[in-house]
Formats: C-alpha cells, sequence, structure tokens
C-alpha cells in the first residue's frame, strides 16, 4: 500500500470535514416537517433528482447565474468549482487504472503524482497526465483571476464587497494556495523523474537546474496537504459551509420544499447556503442610491446565522425582492426577513373588534382600491370612470378609505394582528357574492392572493384592464405617445405579472423597453416593508430610480401602483399615470367606436 506521513494533514481533513457535514446534514433533514421529509423521500425516487443534478451542474458547477450577470466573474467561479470537481473525478479514474483496484485510499488519487512516476507502461498514461495538467491549469487561470479580483474587483462588475471574517480570511487564502502548491509539487517531482505532463513536466524541466529538487519536492507535497486539510477542517466553520449546503439545498428545493413563515431546518440550511458573495450588496438600491452600507441581505443572513440579529439589520430594508432576484444560490430572502421579522414584534395586540363587518349588495365584482389608491386619488377615479364604461356590475368595499388589507402589519412581523383583519375582510367580501375581486394596490393584490382564503378569482387592475379589452367591453384608441412602464415590486417580483400590463399598454402608447425592467425593476422607494428609513434617503432612491427610468427621454412614466406613482411622482419631470389613468383617457366611447366601424364598412 503505497503511504507516506505527507498525507496526514489531507485524510485527517478530509475526515472532520466529512463528519461535520454528514452530522448537519442528518441533523437538517431529520428535523423538517414529515411532509417536507415525506417530498424529499419522494423527489429522490422521481424525476426530480434529475432536475436536481441539472441544475446542480449549471448552477454549483458552471455558475450560470454569475455568467448572466457578469461573464469573466462566472469563469473565475467555474473554474475552482467545475475545474476542482472533474481534477478529482479524473484523479479518481487515472488512479484506477495505475493502482490495479477498485477501492484506493481517499488521499491516493490527489498525491498519485508521488506515488507514480513513471506512466508512459500505463494505459493512457500521456493522455491522463496532460489531461490533468490542463485541469489544473484550468483551476489556476481561476485563482489568478481571483488575486486579481481582490485588487480590480470592478473589472469582475462588483463594486463592492461584504466584510470577512478572520476565519474567512483564512481559509479564502488556503484556498489560493492549494493549486500553486500543487503545481510546484508536481513539477518538482517531474523535474527529478523527468516526466509530467505539458504543464507540470515543462515548470519542471527549468526547476531541474536547482539543487536538492528531490527535497524540495518533499516539502511541497507536505505544503499541499497541510494547506487541503486546513481549508477542510476550517470550512464548516465559515462561508465555505456553502459549497455542500448548496447542494442539499437544491435536492431540497426541487422536491418542492419551501421557505415557510415559521424557521425551520429549511430556512436554517438557506443561512448555511449563502456564499457571502455579496451580489444582493451591488443590486441594494439603498446601498447605491442612499449610501447605506451595512444593511443588506448578506449582513442579515449572517446575523441569523450567527444568532444576533440586530433590529436596524432587520427592519431596514425595502423587501423589495430586488437582491433575491440576483443571488446565485436562490434563497428566499424576503420570507428569511419575515419569519424573523414576526420575533422581534413588539406589537401590542389588538382584537380590532371596531372594524365592522361591511353589508354589501351582491355583485359580480368586488373592486378595492387599497390605502395608497385612497391617498392618490386619481387612480380611483379612473377604475370608477372604467367600470362604468364597461358596464361592470361592481361595488366599492373601501368607498371609505376604511378598510386596510393587512399587509403592512405583515411586512413589519405583525402575522396576528394581520390575521384578524385579514379575517374580517374576508366575510365581507364573502358577503357580497362577488366572483371577483379586483385591487389597484399590488401590496393588496399580494396578499389577498396568498394570505386569504377566498373561492373567487382575484385580479390586479391591469389584469382585469386587459380582460376588459379583449373581451370587446371597452375599446382603446391608439396613440404615438412614447412611455416607459416601471414595474412594481410587489405587482413584478412579488406576483410574477410582467407581461399583462405590457400587452394592455402596447394597444394605445408606444412602450419603450429600458435596462432595469421585470425582475430587475428599481423599487420606487416609498416601501412600506422599511421602518428604519428616513425620508430624505427615501427620496434619495426615488429619485434615482425615476433618473434611471427617464433615461431613454420617454414622453410619459407609467406605473401600475399607487405608491410608486406617488414616490417616483415627486422626481419625473415628465408626466407620470398609472395604467388606469392612461386606459380612462384613452377609451373611445360608443358612438366614436360605431361611427368607425362604419367608415370601414363604407
Amino acid at each position: 500500500m503505497n503511504f507516506n506521513p505527507f498525507v496526514l494533514p489531507f485524510t485527517v481533513g478530509l475526515g472532520f470535514l466529512l463528519i461535520m457535514v454528514i452530522y448537519r446534514f442528518i441533523r437538517w433533514i431529520s428535523k423538517l416537517p414529515f411532509v417536507d421529509r415525506k417530498k424529499l423521500w419522494m423527489g429522490l425516487i422521481t424525476q426530480k433528482i434529475f432536475l436536481a443534478v441539472k441544475e446542480i451542474f449549471l448552477e454549483s458547477l458552471i455558475h450560470r447565474k454569475i455568467f448572466r450577470i457578469n461573464p469573466l466573474l462566472g469563469y473565475m467561479h467555474m473554474t475552482l468549482a467545475l475545474g476542482w470537481f472533474l481534477l478529482i473525478v479524473v484523479g479518481n479514474i487515472e488512479s484506477r487504472l495505475y493502482g490495479g483496484s477498485e477501492l484506493n485510499p481517499p488521499y491516493y488519487p490527489i498525491f498519485l503524482r508521488y506515488f507514480v512516476h513513471d506512466h508512459s507502461n500505463i494505459p493512457y498514461g500521456v493522455f491522463f497526465a496532460n489531461l490533468m495538467d490542463f485541469l489544473l491549469l484550468f483551476v489556476l487561470s481561476g485563482v489568478i483571476l481571483a488575486y486579481i479580483k481582490r485588487a480590480f474587483s470592478f473589472i469582475f462588475g462588483v463594486k463592492r464587497k461584504p466584510r470577512r471574517k478572520i476565519q474567512d480570511i483564512v481559509i479564502m487564502i488556503t484556498l489560493w494556495t492549494i493549486f500553486p502548491l500543487r503545481l510546484f509539487a508536481e513539477s518538482f517531482t517531474a523535474s527529478v523523474h523527468g516526466n509530467g505532463g505539458f504543464l507540470t513536466g515543462t515548470v519542471g524541466s527549468f526547476m531541474s537546474y536547482l539543487p536538492h529538487t528531490n527535497e524540495i519536492a518533499y516539502t511541497f507535497w507536505w505544503l499541499y496537504s497541510i494547506s487541503l486539510g486546513t481549508f477542510f477542517v476550517v470550512l464548516p466553520f465559515t462561508r465555505y459551509m456553502h459549497i455542500p449546503a448548496e447542494v442539499l439545498l437544491i435536492f431540497m428545493r426541487n422536491s418542492g420544499i419551501r421557505t415557510e413563515k415559521e424557521f425551520t431546518s429549511y430556512s436554517d440550511l438557506e443561512v448555511y447556503s449563502c456564499p457571502k458573495c455579496g451580489m444582493c450588496m451591488d443590486k441594494c438600491q439603498m446601498g447605491f442610491a442612499a449610501n447605506i452600507k451595512d444593511m443588506q441581505s448578506v449582513y442579515f443572513i449572517q446575523s441569523v446565522r450567527n444568532h444576533k440579529i440586530e433590529e436596524k439589520k432587520l427592519f431596514n430594508c425595502m423587501v423589495c425582492g430586488r437582491c433575491q432576484e440576483f443571488c446565485p444560490v436562490g434563497i428566499d430572502l424576503n420570507a428569511q426577513r419575515m419569519i424573523q421579522r414576526k420575533f422581534m414584534s413588539n406589537f401590542v395586540s389588538s382584537t380590532f373588534d371596531y372594524l365592522p363587518v361591511i353589508s354589501l349588495p351582491t355583485v359580480d365584482v368586488l373592486y378595492f382600491a387599497g390605502c395608497m389608491t385612497h391617498l392618490t386619488p386619481a387612480i380611483k377615479k379612473a377604475m370608477l370612470k372604467i367600470f362604468e364604461h364597461a358596464k361592470v356590475n361592481f361595488n366599492f368595499m373601501d368607498a371609505d378609505g376604511t378598510v386596510c388589507c393587512g399587509r403592512p402589519l405583515m411586512l413589519t412581523g405583525k402575522d396576528i394582528e394581520a390575521k384578524k383583519i385579514i379575517k374580517k375582510n374576508e366575510e365581507t367580501i364573502r358577503n357580497s357574492g362577488a366572483k371577483l375581486l379586483v385591487t389597484s394596490c399590488p401590496i393588496c393584490f399580494k396578499i389577498f392572493k396568498e394570505e386569504y382564503a377566498l373561492n373567487i378569482e382575484i385580479m390586479h387592475h391591469s389584469q382585469y384592464l386587459l380582460k376588459l379589452v379583449e373581451e370587446s367591453r371597452i375599446f382603446l384608441s391608439q396613440s404615438e405617445i412614447k412611455a416607459v412602464y416601471h414595474d412594481p415590486c410587489e405587482l413584478g417580483r412579488g406576483s410574477g405579472i410582467y407581461e399583462e400590463p405590457r400587452k394592455l399598454l402596447g394597444k394605445t402608447v408606444q412602450l419603450q423597453e429600458i435596462k432595469n425592467s421585470k425582475e430587475a425593476s428599481l423599487c420606487c422607494g416609498g416601501s412600506l416593508g422599511n421602518t428604519q428609513m428616513d425620508s430624505f434617503k427615501r427620496d434619495m432612491i426615488s429619485a434615482d430610480a425615476c433618473k434611471q427610468l427617464l433615461k431613454g427621454n420617454p414622453e410619459m412614466l407609467i406605473t401600475a401602483c399607487p405608491l410608486c406613482k406617488k414616490s417616483l411622482g415627486k422626481f419625473s419631470t415628465i408626466d407620470i399615470k398609472d395604467i388606469a389613468e392612461v386606459i380612462a383617457n384613452r377609451m373611445e366611447n360608443d358612438k366614436t367606436i360605431k361611427e368607425s366601424k362604419e367608415m370601414v364598412s363604407v
């Protein structure tokens, strides 16, 4: 059996890492609710496992999401992940050919070049030597880029980097030394024995002129083993724990497990899957527009992992969801924050008995304007005009503005209080006999869809207006107005509604697409989810968002949220309208339509 004492640091480190990872995996899986454990096991025996493997390959090895953000940054991550993975796989195949055994000690493939000096007489020996050198060079190119990134991060599209803990710095330096040490160990060994692949053989030929190359080679094998062992031992206590954690997370997610309203072991797994890459920092408007540098999701997740959650970090967030759209791991950051906000809530409970159950006549459509719509009455007036024009049998649920949907309470962690309001509203809605609930506020729309137990259809007014047009209940006149549409956070990222507003607006204005749209849309700054940020900072975010939206010199700025209209309206230099106002203004009356049809027939 091939053995040398220098393999001990690697072997001990690998053993420790496996114990820690297995312990964590068992803990995360065993503490899942029974329903989620069942989902996981079912996912492992169905086609979902293939979807999970595909995602692991694309996101954990190729780093597809990072490639989309910045190809150079994606390449750097891919070389370190995929390159190292291939070195392990190909190395194991090669070691079995050389070792002549199906079972080799785990260190054997890693230190094969030390134990096997002559590969010329072994099948495919030269091929494997050159292939392994190519893979090593592939990884080293990523290491070089990592060095460059530390000094010139802007080249990689990284404007800000999160603060690192001492253990993160130690393991990062260790990672950067592993492959250069391997190169030197294999190259010096090649210089002693006159072999090696195209890389190690070439480097070794230059080193052959040095004295004591055999002793130097042995020293580098020790250093290589120590660096690997150190990396493995430190990994479970650093951000690099995301490497194994992310694999399990992907399997769970593809099995249908999601972050719930309470903190579960799946939530804990998500926390450990955070790589602290800082992607969320560059995408956070609080950072680049309002100069708030220490409240981003990476710091929040870190505080959850360390069990040191600060109220300011928890509540100083707009909960716009922009950061999680760019998270390479796909962590549900908003859900994580909502869970923790419930724990921190110190709201004095209320029964809300003073809220009446409103008695409404039976109608087909129930309209809920929402608090913010009442503060932007032009939207409310536009909707009432459209209802009347289309002869809709509707009723105005919150005509007096006294009914809240409950979402603002939920955003601040007051779930119990929100549910009491929801219960009151549910009773009112059921008593109305309505078949459809329409709301003008995306904030209300989201909670109606997700939290209310209603057996009726729920639509945002952008969806409903498109429905009226497609059913020929209203007709629109086309114009040459160049307009840009702003995706509200709760309607777009929060509810996945992107195409309906665009399809509707395309029937009446010339819509221009912009860079920060759809999933990358900018928050208006008026978020109800942030209870810590002052009005000055909010205005900075609103002004910056407005500036970005108007870069293409549109003639009109359109949104589909009363809060967005109000926030952006303070800084817009052009006309800003809600989508309902645009439709109300572009409706053709029946007489005009009739005359138009008669002219066409003539």
